[in-house]
């Protein structure tokens, strides 16, 4: 009778039944319990295939899908839509999503418009650069991002910084143009800082502009904003922030300001009497600016360390508030396309007469509270901007600064988060030690120095880390086979006769020689305790591999002098739960054979039960 596919499906599927018992009676060790696993040794090519995908693709596999295609229009269908999620999202765009967007976008334009003019005067930009950093960016994010809440423009922080590190080089009164060619080549370097570390999977850590943020808050004289007009703006924004649906009063509450107060400026004069004005905002869309970069030369190594310290900044603000909102409102967000994305928009908009670009907070907040469905709302934004550059910026001219100066504040006045600091504290004090450096480092100094505080305490940090890592010293939790940190359960019992210690780090050149004399040294602690209660001469120390991922040569040559110490004691080293990594290079160093296959466990508890039976029975 023909065998069909059905029969060989049901011969492979008894082979892989057959060959996985196989397996299993070969894991079994001689007291019924499980062997550590060795796993089979990869290729060169597949390691580094292997690494090459955990360091660019969060995702195992992230051409899963357009592997499967069998066409090269769908594939290639596949590849715009991984690098532009708008073909995906905007085949399923409706009319009510629309609606949203519209009302979305009109509303964040209302509070941008103002924003921006102020914001560009902090960075000593002309007033129409600041428009222009939020007319064409917009149009790129909805492009490459991920965010449907994300608002995108000029922020405060960001604004100052550039302001203060442009005028450390050039002063932009005596050479506005130059000035001018500096910010843009920093907004480029910008860019390009964050597409790459989009493209590398790596992300800038908070605590560093929790700090720079309030040393630049409190090193900016914001006094030279002032001038003898009231400021309306502040208490409408805490009308909108204690209730939740009168969001549109914080919103509108600066073009109001603005356009109140420039209407009182024009019908009084007072810009005649002493009140500081606007003056002429440049009418028209952007020029552009790709031939005002600095790419050789010193002003591009200066615009180049510039663009890198504001694009870090910038990056960890709108990946922070994307977070925010992606939790809040249930949707993914992809880091590594958010990165991408800004620093797509920020090149190409270093390329259009525009300055460093990010998302806010507060107009983030104003666009997801007015309703915004998708990141549709950015382009009604945009093209409220442009109508706005192409037809009403002449309307601004008697705008006074102290309006713009009370938008300014009520912004920056949010970015000083104590409640955040003392988070900071409380979870790691090496953190806030970084945050305070960057504060004081901005106040003091610059911000250059500010972050170079941060970025050396954080670096030492890791430093300490990577070369003290933890061990710990483990007991038995009582009626259980479980194995705890004798300091994290102190009801845990340790074995007579016993040393149990556990890395908690994997073991390299940097911290092989600390681990092995701290493992000596809890032998050392243990034997005068034992010697104390009067318990059994230790005969065994157990070492938990568990959580030591990798180990190198000076890792495997500590574990050797470990063994020699030992044996001169008279103490029998064993090993539990060493990883893939750990298990194959200690079988090719031959440190296996030396101690034995039968000193290699998968638990404590099996370890325990074939060497000291007699002493757990007493624990």
């Amino acid at each position: 009778m023909p065998r069909t596919v059905s029969d060989a499906g049901e011969d492979l599927g008894n082979a892989d039944i057959a060959s996985r018992a196989s397996s299993h009676r070969r894991s079994m060790d001689g007291t019924g319990g499980y062997k550590v696993g060795v796993p089979p040794r990869k290729s060169i090519l597949e390691e580094f295939s292997g690494g090459a995908k955990e360091l660019f693709f969060a995702d195992d596999d992230p051409l899963q899908e357009y592997r499967k295609q069998r066409s090269w229009p769908r594939k290639a269908w596949l590849g715009l839509q991984y690098v532009f999620p708008i073909l995906d999202w905007g085949r399923h765009y409706t009319l009510a999503k629309f609606k949203g967007d519209l009302i979305a976008g009109l509303t964040i334009a209302s509070l941008c418009i103002p924003q921006d003019i102020g914001y560009s005067k902090l960075a000593n930009l002309p007033p129409e650069i600041g428009l222009y950093s939020s007319f064409v960016p917009p149009l790129i994010y909805p492009l490459m991002g991920t965010s449907k809440d994300i608002a995108m423009g000029p922020v405060a922080v960001v604004s100052l910084m550039l302001g203060t590190l442009l005028q450390n080089e050039i002063d932009p009164k005596k050479n506005p143009m130059e000035y001018r060619r500096l910010a843009f080549t920093a907004t480029f370097f910008a860019g390009l800082t964050e597409a790459a570390l989009g493209f590398f999977s790596l992300a800038p850590p908070v605590s560093l502009k929790k700090g720079l943020t309030l040393g630049c808050f409190c090193s900016v004289e914001l006094a030279d904003y002032f001038d003898r007009c009231i400021i309306p703006g502040i208490p409408s924004d805490h009308k909108g922030k204690k209730n939740k649906k009168l969001f549109w009063i914080s919103a509108i509450a600066p073009l109001t300001s603005v356009i109140v107060s420039t209407f009182f400026v024009y019908i009084t004069h007072a810009d005649k009497h002493g009140v500081a004005i606007v003056k002429n905002i440049k009418k028209g869309i952007n020029p552009p600016s790709a031939g005002l970069i600095y790419f050789t030369g010193p002003l591009a190594l200066k615009g180049f360390k510039i663009g890198v310290v504001t694009g870090l900044i910038a990056l960890t603000e709108s990946i922070a508030i994307g977070r925010t909102f992606a939790a809040m409102n249930d949707y993914p967000l992809d880091g590594n396309k958010e990165m991408m994305a800004l620093g797509t928009m920020n090149i190409v908009g270093s390329l259009t007469s525009c300055y460093i670009t990010t998302g806010g907070f507060g107009r983030s907040a104003v666009n997801c509270l007015a309703g915004c469905k998708t990141a549709a709302s950015n382009l009604i934004m945009s093209i409220v901007v442009l109508l706005t550059l192409l037809f009403i910026t002449p309307l601004f001219k008697y705008t006074p600064n102290a309006i713009l100066s009370s938008i300014i504040i009520t912004a920056v006045i949010g970015l000083i988060d104590y409640k955040a600091a003392y988070v900071i504290w409380k979870v790691d004090k090496l953190d806030f030690l970084a945050c305070l450096g960057a504060f004081f480092g901005v106040i003091f100094s610059s911000v250059e120095y500010g972050l170079l505080i941060a970025v050396v305490i954080s670096l030492a940090k890791i430093l300490l880390q990577a070369t003290r890592p933890k061990t710990a010293l483990l007991g038995n939790l009582p009626r259980t086979s479980e194995y705890r940190n004798v300091e994290q359960y102190p009801e845990v019992t340790t074995v007579p006769g016993v040393v149990i210690v556990k890395v908690d780090s994997a073991i390299y050149f940097t911290n092989s020689n600390y681990v092995k004399d701290r493992i000596l040294r809890w032998l050392r602690e243990e034997e005068k305790r034992h010697r104390v209660q009067k318990f059994p001469q230790i005969e065994f120390l157990i070492v938990e591999l568990s959580p030591v991922v990798d180990i190198d040569t000076s890792g495997v040559q500590a574990l050797e002098e470990l063994l020699r110490a030992l044996e001169k004691q008279k103490i029998q080293l064993i090993l539990v739960n060493p990883g893939p990594e750990v298990i194959h290079k200690l079988r090719a160093a031959k440190f296996i054979e030396r101690i034995g296959e039968d000193k290699i466990f998968l638990t404590v508890a099996d370890a325990v039960k074939k060497f000291a039976p007699k002493a757990l029975d007493s624990v």
